[in-house]
């Protein structure tokens, strides 16, 4: 399985300004999944981080699973679940019984910081029980635990395991070395969207990105001019879609994403679950002149 291009984490929209329990939306869901892929997406992120997941209980999780998967059967595009936790055991039952993805995004052991070594048992453990190819999701941001270019060509090797959303908040040195020997098969794909270009300047093949909500068509546009070597191109539309991204993460994810989507009629509400705030004007009224900015 290749993963090549920008897959987009959808938001879970929900159906009204609340703080609360405001039911998914699953007729917007289904109709942002189509758009996305419409403007040019490989395909689509189910619970991730972006789309609240920590808030969603098991029946609406289910549904959005649903949902997403049946746009990308549709639409023959690839569709990634976001799966797992800290609990090694309860991961791998969970991976086990997963059913209509094509990978699962799975990320390092959160809070308990086992180490590298820890880090590489886990997901030895998770590669053999899934039903479904593993993409490691690497952002030590959230997980308080840092792992490098080594052991992740250690995970590479693992049965099952075809790439990492690699999401470290700059490019070090451990992403240097690991995009300039990277192993046969395995994705290196970027995962904070302001360093989205410089990575495939180095040589990823793609990111999972949330910014590509809004203006999907130019984050898969650059993607093209880097493989296609115009380098012109890609550098310009690289700084402009940056500085646009830098924008939708003034506030916590994805309040800022999900208050554009809302103004462009998109979505329904605004609205983001607790502990979440929705976004402030200000910061989506300055996201939306940096859209209009990029013509897209």
């Amino acid at each position: 399985m290749e993963l090549r291009g920008v897959y987009v984490p959808l938001v879970t929209p929900f159906a009204a300004e609340s703080l609360a329990l405001g039911e998914p939306e699953l007729k917007a869901l289904e109709a942002l999944a189509h758009s996305v892929l419409d403007e040019g997406a490989a395909g689509l992120v189910a619970l991730g981080t972006t789309a609240e997941v920590a808030t969603l209980d098991e029946a609406e999780r289910a549904a959005v699973v649903e949902v997403c998967g049946r746009v990308c059967r549709e639409r023959g595009a690839t569709l990634i679940v976001g799966a797992g936790s800290g609990d090694t055991r309860a991961s791998a039952r969970a991976l086990a019984g997963l059913t209509g993805a094509d990978a699962a995004l799975v990320t390092v052991p959160s809070f308990s910081r086992p180490g590298e070594r820890g880090v590489v048992a886990h997901f030895e453990q998770l590669a053999a029980a899934s039903a479904v190819p593993l993409v490691v999701y690497n952002i030590p941001y959230r997980t308080g635990q840092s792992i490098g270019a080594d052991t992740l060509r250690e995970l590479a090797a693992l049965p099952g395991v075809i790439g990492v959303k690699h999401a470290v908040g700059s490019v070090d040195q451990p992403t240097v070395d690991l995009l300039g020997d990277t192993p046969a098969g395995f994705a290196v794909l970027a995962g904070d969207d302001p360093y989205y270009s410089a990575l495939l300047a180095l040589g990823a093949p793609g990111g999972i990105l949330a910014s590509a909500h809004l203006a999907t068509g130019r984050f898969a546009e650059l993607a093209t001019a880097w493989r296609e070597g115009d380098v012109a191109r890609a550098r310009a539309l690289g700084h402009a879609l940056a500085a646009f991204s830098a924008t939708l993460f003034t506030e916590p994810n994805p309040a800022v994403i999900k208050g554009v989507l809302h103004a462009q009629g998109r979505l329904p509400s605004a609205a983001v679950r607790l502990p979440l705030l929705p976004a402030g004007r200000a910061s989506v009224a300055h996201a939306l002149d940096r859209l209009a900015a990029l013509g897209a």
